[in-house]
């Protein structure tokens, strides 16, 4: 099974607070964590969770670079708790233009769980669907000039052809939108909103995607039966 999580509500929780932004997303980070354990008593295949969008850059640049400094120092830090929990880490998007301390934070903790079997954690860093896609076709396009592309062709040059499409993705903070997230990988994926803000997430709401996943009748286009 493959899950994606659209995290949302960081400011909103802090603004509730009378804390700075910076104090949800530090918040949301625990959070991920939480999720990350429920994700693995459920015996989960695949999580990708939407961490940075290629439209966050517009943010200020006080809190983007908060954000970059979490990747440059957490991430590294939570190396441990992923190996020790037999976890692989990999991630999507164009980290190439990241700055060059988080870029490495990102592929020292991909290159640290290389041999974990267990869960998959995809982070969505500098991601965007519709770059992807684009990427996706440029990668086509370069490797087989004058070629016309089609829908395999396009699914091997994604970021990670090798990981399954979501099979339900969930938003926090009772959003209704997809914001660019897994255009392509979600075409015939199930949706969830949750109205709890995302530092607010623990087992309960993981077991609650799961469960509502499972009363879903998939027809992928088709008739039900």
């Amino acid at each position: 099974m493959h899950i994606g999580l659209i995290m949302d509500g960081n400011g909103r929780w802090a603004k509730k607070r009378a804390l700075p932004r910076s104090a949800g997303h530090l918040e949301g980070l625990k959070a991920a964590r939480r999720i990350v354990d429920a994700a693995i008593e459920l015996k989960i295949d695949y999580m990708t969770l939407y961490v940075f969008s290629t439209e966050n850059w517009k943010r200020s640049q006080q809190e983007v670079d908060y954000l970059m400094n979490l990747l440059a120092k957490k991430l590294p830090s939570e190396t441990d708790y992923y190996r020790d929990r037999n976890v692989r880490v990999l991630c999507r998007g164009n980290i190439s233009s990241l700055p060059e301390n988080a870029r490495k934070g990102v592929e020292d903790s991909i290159r640290k769980t290389r041999d974990c079997t267990g869960l998959t954690v995809i982070l969505a860093i500098n991601y965007g669907g519709q770059d992807e896609i684009v990427r996706a076709v440029n990668r086509f396009i370069k490797a087989n000039p004058g070629s016309e592309i089609n829908v395999q062709a396009l699914e091997s040059n994604l970021d990670l052809p090798e990981v399954p499409p979501a099979d339900i993705i969930a938003r926090s903070a009772g959003e209704m939108r997809l914001s660019n997230f897994m255009l392509w990988d979600s075409a015939y994926a199930e949706f969830l909103s949750i109205d709890k803000l995302w530092p607010d997430w623990n087992k309960e709401e993981l077991e609650l995607v799961v469960s509502e996943y499972s009363k879903r009748n998939r027809k992928f286009g088709g008739v039900s039966g």
